[in-house]
């Protein structure tokens, strides 16, 4: 909550219009309901759109939930000039939100869900948002595969810059697979990826797609943390963006993805659900 109040104090001016848009969004996801993008009711800019980000995420923390780290999106070049964007975005996950590895999800928790291949970051000591060093692989302790389901809370899964960043950057859920050492894992800048939905392979890539290499994806994060009030914390976990498009995730369907020397990691889905708008 502390994010929240702080980044609520960096707006001028009356936050209860904020407040309004951040429990509508809670709503939403809340009861799997598609609403109106924010934008096409209401100006929103950058810094509004991340107090309101906050703001939704202290809804979860108050009803007992708690952040575990951060997720970036927009990290591959093709996805950013599409939004028209030129930096990265970032969001919160929580324990809510993790699925264990091989474990089940249920689809109808989503509006229209989609999952996609990553590559995740355990972060090994806490990371001041204001050091100036430019490599902080000091604060990496481990690597590791991950799926990240993601789920605008909006219809047709359509949205600006900003309502996507009030949206907590769609986050939805996430499994990690096994973590490996970053001594024993070495290079992870240019690994296979492949994302297998029943066995068949649905998208190949490589971790080279996310900002040209994950490991990027750490400063990116305390760059963007320092700028938006979030904190990066020992044990946190940070998704350092998507490998390949998200694919549609389907109600009763293996998920399974798989990085070169890294290993693989799963979930499925349970029976059921269905696509809410």
């Amino acid at each position: 909550m502390r994010a929240a109040v702080n980044a609520a104090k960096a707006v001028t001016g009356d936050t209860s219009s904020l407040t309004t848009l951040a429990s509508r969004l809670d709503d939403a996801q809340s009861t799997a309901t598609a609403i109106p993008q924010l934008t096409s009711i209401t100006s929103l800019t950058l810094e509004e759109a991340y107090t309101v980000q906050h703001l939704l995420v202290g809804h979860r923390v108050a009803r007992g939930d708690r952040v575990s780290g951060v997720k970036l999106g927009f990290t591959s070049r093709a996805k950013a000039r599409q939004m028209g964007v030129d930096d990265v975005i970032i969001g919160s996950i929580t324990r809510g939100m993790e699925v264990p590895d091989g474990g089940q999800t249920d689809s109808a928790a989503y509006i229209h869900p989609r999952i996609e291949p990553e590559v995740a970051w355990l972060l090994g000591q806490d990371v001041d948002a204001d050091e100036e060093s430019p490599d902080i692989g000091w604060a990496v302790e481990a690597v590791a595969p991950a799926l990240e389901i993601i789920d605008s809370r909006y219809r047709d899964f359509r949205f600006t810059l900003e309502d996507v960043v009030a949206d907590n950057t769609s986050a939805a859920g996430y499994v990690i697979g096994p973590w490996q050492p970053v001594a024993v894992a070495g290079d992870v800048g240019n690994r296979g990826v492949g994302l297998e939905i029943d066995g068949r392979i649905v998208q190949t890539g490589s971790t080279a797609a996310i900002l040209g290499h994950p490991y990027r994806a750490v400063a990116a994060a305390r760059r963007m943390a320092k700028t938006h009030g979030f904190t990066l914390r020992a044990g946190m976990v940070l998704l350092a963006g998507a490998a390949t498009a998200a694919v549609p995730l389907a109600a009763g369907v293996r998920v399974q993805s798989t990085v070169s020397g890294l290993g693989c990691v799963g979930l499925q889905v349970a029976p059921g659900g269905g696509d809410h708008g």
